[in-house]
């Protein structure tokens, strides 16, 4: 089993919230679309242990962030994202979804606060 004090590994779950996916019913958490990746993708690789447990390490949460970010993000098909990371010219799409990311992250903050305010001036 590996040590979860070693940090750079990550369960299935703790993936999900990374890439904070979602699925269609909010009920359940969307494992599936992960390992749905996983046979579509090869270039994922997690550590598969005892019972099936996978855990993954920076390098295949960050491309699964990638992979997240040209499909979701992007609207690009299983098959586009295929032949894009197979070029050598996958690591520029590093700087471009990171920007993004941090781009949703922050209109998303923005969205709350707006709320927050809405419903203090309901307040008052």
């Amino acid at each position: 089993m590996i040590n979860k004090i070693d940090k750079a590994y990550k369960t299935i779950g703790e993936v999900v919230k990374i890439l904070d996916l979602k699925s269609r019913s909010g009920h359940k958490t969307p494992t599936h679309t992960i390992r749905y990746w996983e046979k579509e993708f090869k270039q994922i690789k997690p550590k598969i242990l005892t019972g099936n447990r996978r855990y993954y390490d920076k390098y295949n949460i960050n491309l699964l962030k990638k992979i997240k970010f040209l499909l979701k993000d992007q609207g690009m098909t299983i098959n586009g994202v295929k032949k894009l990371l197979n070029t050598r010219h996958s690591n520029d799409l590093d700087e471009i979804s990171n920007k993004s990311i941090r781009t949703n992250n922050l209109r998303n903050k923005i969205s709350n606060i707006s709320k927050i305010i809405k419903s203090l001036k309901k307040i008052k």
